[in-house]
């Protein structure tokens, strides 16, 4: 009898609770998580990465930028060359000179502009409401790739390589990102910050917490991508 209840006993304190704990665990892959947990899941991740364009002025710890630009750096690279060089900004007054050199240069587009539409000082308000809102974020980012690396051919595959590992990076961290090419143009960071022509911009991007995070834009189904065996 008192084995018989010594075993019941360790049945109660062992195996019950353990089998309460596995109730609890998340399924692998699943969003039944703690928030940093999901936040941090790669599926999320993928998921909830979305092109932000307005920005709230929180700075970002250092640490958190070399978290994201370490990422970068881990992308795939042809052959190992790793032609990157990470441009990193966060001095206010660049960052304004960088505004007010795409809203002049926006307005020198429009006085060469033989079909204007509305008066200038209307153009000139829209254009300084774009970029205030393009530059409110405390970090920018300018990607580029060496000219000089050992397989040059490959940069244009490589510098994207390295975006998309610092953007999913960043939104991993709660920051938003987005891809900007022409809207900041090359011309325009290669005046403010000097940079030369042994070098090609990938892209710009701003880092920082959302206004607000975008609704996901409307996706293709799956299945309109995939093919198997034979076009």
């Amino acid at each position: 009898m008192k084995t018989l209840i010594f075993g019941i006993w360790f049945l109660l304190i062992t195996v019950v609770p353990a089998q309460e704990k596995m109730k609890e665990e998340p399924v692998p892959g699943s969003l039944k998580k703690s928030n940093t947990e999901q936040e941090t899941d790669i599926w999320y991740v993928l998921q909830n990465r979305r092109s932000v364009r307005k920005f709230r002025s929180d700075p970002i710890p250092e640490a958190n930028i070399i978290k994201i630009l370490d990422a970068a750096r881990m992308a795939p690279t042809s052959g190992n060359q790793q032609p990157w060089k990470f441009l990193v900004i966060r001095d206010k007054n660049k960052i304004n000179m960088m505004k007010e050199t795409c809203i002049r240069k926006a307005m020198e587009r429009y006085d060469k502009n033989e079909q204007k539409t509305g008066t200038k000082e209307q153009h000139e308000k829209q254009v300084r409401n774009v970029y205030e809102n393009y530059c409110s974020a405390p970090v920018y980012i300018i990607i580029l790739t060496d000219n000089n690396s050992v397989y040059p051919d490959y940069n244009h595959w490589d510098g994207p390589l390295a975006v998309e590992n610092l953007m999913l990076a960043a939104r991993a961290l709660g920051y938003g990102t987005v891809f900007i090419t022409d809207a900041i143009s090359d011309e325009v960071t290669k005046e403010v910050f000097n940079i030369p022509n042994t070098y090609t911009r990938v892209c710009i991007t701003p880092i920082g917490v959302p206004v607000e995070w975008p609704k996901s834009p409307e996706k293709k189904k799956l299945e309109e991508f995939i093919l198997y065996e034979n076009f």
